[in-house]
């Protein structure tokens, strides 16, 4: 079931038939998919089905796997609901009114130069807008993706194949990167992983919500959660850093023409 929801100017909404906000928690909750629309401008979230996966550099990553990445452990997820491509920026413009990226000429692009600050403010406008639009119950809420969650969909959900890059073995046919004539590129024109999400791997980095630290630390070692995550790597990367297990950090006020965003959908 595919479900579309539609943001239209007060006086339209009052000549449209107004679905009572349980039927659509009841439609969300079946659906495989579900599009929301800002304007013109729509954008699809894939459900993903939870499940339990090794997170970390597991065998067909170790090969050029950093030590950020072990050890290998076991998470757990519930449902969730990710998005479709990287948040383009025509969605960042209708919802900020502006568009900060570096690579402008083609809305179809990935937003970046956006920090995980800048990330914050978007995701509240987005969430005022499509609370008060009656297009998300007061449970749901746009978030960034936790770094398992952006692992775990990555490597393809319950129906993974156990690849290297986000749906490939092959890094030239899912990702833009290093060699990528140094800009962006419009989302997805690359194959997309085996949950039908697009640029996973390449095209920019993604804020995740998480402070970053290491998984395992040496004794008395403390860290200071002072910078926050950021996955999937990018047009400037080369291909070991748009592993699916590769880590990487940035203090949350960063900007950089190769940082950008995914939206996740969870209900709390």
């Amino acid at each position: 079931m595919h479900v579309v929801f539609i943001v239209q100017p007060p006086t339209l909404m009052k000549r449209l038939l107004v679905i009572p906000l349980f039927m659509l928690a009841t439609l969300i909750a079946v659906a495989q998919d579900v599009t929301f629309q800002v304007g013109k401008i729509s954008f699809k979230m894939i459900h993903i089905v939870g499940g339990t996966f090794k997170m970390g550099a597991t065998s067909e990553q170790v090969s050029e796997a950093e030590p950020n990445e072990f050890p290998v452990h076991r998470v757990t997820l519930s449902d969730f609901y990710l998005g479709e491509t990287e948040v383009t920026q025509e969605l960042w413009e209708a919802v900020m009114g502006k568009n900060p990226s570096f690579f402008v000429g083609n809305s179809k692009r990935p937003v970046e130069n956006v920090s995980w600050i800048d990330c914050q403010t978007f995701l509240r406008r987005l969430n005022d807008l499509l609370h008060k639009n009656g297009q998300l119950n007061n449970n749901q809420t746009f978030t960034l993706p936790t770094e398992a969650q952006w692992e775990y969909a990555a490597r393809g959900g319950n129906k993974s194949k156990h690849l290297k890059y986000a749906g490939s073995n092959s890094i030239g046919s899912v990702a833009w990167f290093y060699y990528s004539k140094g800009v962006t590129h419009s989302v997805g024109l690359k194959m997309a992983n085996e949950l039908g999400l697009y640029d996973m791997s390449g095209n920019v980095f993604e804020w995740c919500a998480d402070w970053y630290t290491p998984w395992e630390l040496a004794d008395n070692e403390m860290v200071a959660d002072t910078a926050r995550v950021l996955r999937g790597g990018s047009w400037s990367s080369p291909s070991k850093k748009c592993r699916i297990s590769n880590r990487f950090c940035q203090q949350p006020d960063t900007r950089a023409g190769n940082f950008g965003l995914r939206l996740a959908l969870v209900e709390e």
